[in-house]
């Protein structure tokens, strides 16, 4: 069983700040090994996990599950105390995972007709699976698979939109919901109140352009103008809606946050929890931050299998890429060997991935290319297990949800 709460027993020096000696022996450690080969280092996911505890400052972590999509790894970060319950992406992974978790709160909106049905009819899944609303829609449809007396209450909490409505740039973040004021929120809530089979038990608010945007890069001074009025925003209007919403109801959870804002959401006093999963595998994107930097706790090999030309080397497979706007910063980097990058016309292909740089004309075919992620859950979906190595050592197998037979979006 992954135990993140043990000692180790060759206690992390931050390896992985010496390229030279972190990547060589995740070589050697899956030397037998096919590829593509998926690896998560023990030490530096008990770092980052540790980590993530310190930056949120006392609130307890929701870990979102789209950010991981292994269940070892949910359930030895579930063990840590100060994490508590999952941020699932998809109802029939919900699910599946209540049964044997009983806080699972779905991070986005359901239709899923097939899977209401099965949680209105099972007590204990609806006892522990919170729904997540923005529209009255939403109550329509669970009505319309049960009436509200031949059902369980259904637990449900309001997304409401955190994201910034700048007078000179628009919109800033993500488009989720069209909650946005605290009297768009309190009218919403009084009419899930209103309505029977319903429990209103949550409240949640992701500030993606906070979270999920570097402050570190040739854009910094703009993005930190940015996120900084966005904060102070954020904050006040927070505050109004959480009051307004426990005005109405005694919530379970206000929640917040993402791996990129952990301390901001740790220092909101509107917010009783945050949601972060990306950090603890730790993906490149999180490069980019000045607060935080993640150990690499995860990476991926392929093989080298053709050299189109004498400074280029192909990898066969490579392009995972991760959610967002096609940009490099959701593509996987090539880390090892050093100075490689991929060619602008061609990127990280699903097939195949030629790689140029400084390394490139030494590679030989059958060589092994390490890549890092760009956030952390798009891995998942390409291979069936992890290998779990400490020191120069494959030590376990983690299967992943795929190699589990799942597969919800």
């Amino acid at each position: 069983m992954l135990d993140l709460t043990a000692l180790s027993t060759s206690p992390a020096d931050r390896a992985w700040e010496d390229p030279a000696r972190w990547w060589p022996r995740l070589t050697e450690a899956t030397a037998h090994l096919a590829a593509p080969v998926g690896v998560i280092d023990l030490d530096a996911l008990r770092h980052n996990a540790m980590d993530m505890l310190v930056r949120a400052g006392g609130i307890p972590i929701r870990v979102a599950s789209k950010s991981v999509r292994v269940r070892a790894v949910l359930d030895a970060v579930l063990r840590i105390p100060g994490y508590r319950g999952i941020l699932a992406y998809a109802l029939a992974e919900a699910l599946w995972l209540a049964e044997t978790h009983d806080d699972i709160v779905l991070g986005y909106p359901t239709v899923d007709r097939a899977g209401l049905e099965r949680l209105v009819h099972d007590d204990a899944a609806a006892s522990r699976i919170t729904l997540m609303v923005d529209d009255p829609a939403h109550l329509d449809l669970v009505d319309s698979v049960a009436a509200p007396r031949s059902r369980a209450a259904v637990r449900v909490a309001i997304d409401a939109d955190a994201s910034w409505r700048s007078a000179a740039l628009g919109h800033i973040g993500v488009r989720r919901s069209p909650l946005f004021t605290a009297s768009d929120v309190t009218r919403f809530a009084r009419t899930i109140l209103a309505r029977p089979g319903f429990k209103l038990v949550g409240l949640q608010m992701y500030e993606a352009q906070i979270a999920g945007q570097g402050d570190n890069g040739s854009d910094a001074p703009v993005i930190r103008t940015v996120q900084a009025r966005s904060r102070a925003e954020l904050r006040t209007r927070r505050a109004e809606i959480a009051d307004a919403l426990t005005d109405l109801a005694p919530l379970e959870f206000l929640n917040g946050g993402g791996t990129g804002s952990l301390e901001f959401t740790g220092s909101d006093e509107a917010v009783t929890e945050a949601s972060a999963g990306s950090g603890l595998l730790g993906g490149h994107l999180f490069d980019g931050y000045r607060s935080f930097r993640p150990a690499p706790a995860s990476a991926f090999a392929f093989d080298l299998v053709r050299r189109p030309a004498a400074d280029i080397a192909t990898v066969l497979g490579g392009g995972w890429i991760a959610s967002g706007p096609a940009l490099a910063s959701r593509q996987p980097r090539a880390v090892w060997p050093g100075g490689l990058r991929t060619m602008p016309r061609e990127a990280a292909g699903e097939v195949q991935t030629p790689l140029q740089g400084r390394s490139a004309a030494d590679l030989r075919i059958g060589d092994r290319v390490w890549f890092r992620h760009a956030k952390s859950g798009e891995g998942a979906e390409h291979i069936d297990a992890y290998r779990l190595v400490s020191g120069s050592e494959v030590i376990d197998e983690l299967p992943t949800y795929r190699g589990e037979g799942k597969a919800f979006l």
